[in-house]
């Protein structure tokens, strides 16, 4: 059972110096993770931005212990092979402790827009971008590029509206499930059911939230998040709260 802070690098947390700072707070405190999310553009009121990469190579160097990722890389929007690139550099950079959490990508947040950044609107195509530029990062790791990840090969994490069911079984091929929309502890316990015994599955939820009965249900990891507005009093508070 781990937990770890999850915040959205917008706002007053678009200052990577600012989410290092909260991080490196965040191990002090005995948290087993932290992770950022992974936009270059959001539906408003969101105006303010960084780029997760920078900002996770900003807490890499900051932390010494927490595993840390973005929760979630769309991968349908990035260049395989920039991609490979800046996951070992920020693994090998981090000391071997990077999970790549990955999906489609949302409908909802209005980066997904021809119109403005030519990206791919279909979500079968998505889908297929998806499996496609996976399998692609493994060939990368293993050896088509150079320096290979510390780890070996990255642990992957699959995002996916629950219960839809294709992200969950595209889940079962790599390391953890992560399902967004997740109610009830009673979810997790369905997943549980569905996915190969002792399967990482891992849950986001607001601060203060009692996390024994998604625990107690089966979830392997907590995520403490605070929405598309965080705050930096707010992020503090969950930390000093303590996991």
């Amino acid at each position: 059972m781990k937990r770890a802070i999850d915040v959205a690098p917008f706002g007053e947390l678009s200052e990577p110096r600012v989410v290092a700072e909260l991080a490196q707070r965040a191990e002090a405190a005995g948290f087993d993770g932290f992770f950022v999310w992974d936009h270059v553009a959001y539906r408003e009121p969101v105006t303010h931005l960084a780029d997760p990469w920078v900002t996770l190579a900003a807490v890499a160097l900051a932390t010494s212990r927490v595993t840390i990722g973005p929760m979630i890389t769309p991968l349908p929007r990035r260049r395989t092979h920039q991609l490979a690139r800046e996951t070992v550099t920020l693994d090998r950079l981090s000391g071997g402790r990077l999970i790549l959490g990955v999906g489609i990508g949302s409908e909802r947040t209005g980066e997904f827009d021809p119109a403005r950044f030519g990206e791919e609107g279909d979500m079968r195509e998505r889908a297929r971008l998806l499996d496609e530029g996976l399998d692609q990062l493994v060939r990368y790791w293993d050896g088509e590029f150079e320096p290979r990840p510390l780890q070996g090969r990255i642990p992957v994490w699959v995002g996916g509206r629950w219960p839809r069911k294709k992200p969950l079984e595209r889940a079962k091929r790599w390391q953890g499930y992560f399902p967004v929309e997740t109610q009830t502890p009673d979810d997790v316990h369905e997943m549980v059911t569905a996915l190969p015994d002792g399967f990482p599955i891992i849950v986001a939820r607001g601060p203060g939230e009692d996390l024994a009965p998604w625990f107690e249900a089966g979830a392997s990891w907590c995520l403490t998040d605070f929405g598309p507005e965080p705050t930096v009093e707010a992020v503090q508070r969950a930390i000093d709260a303590g996991p």
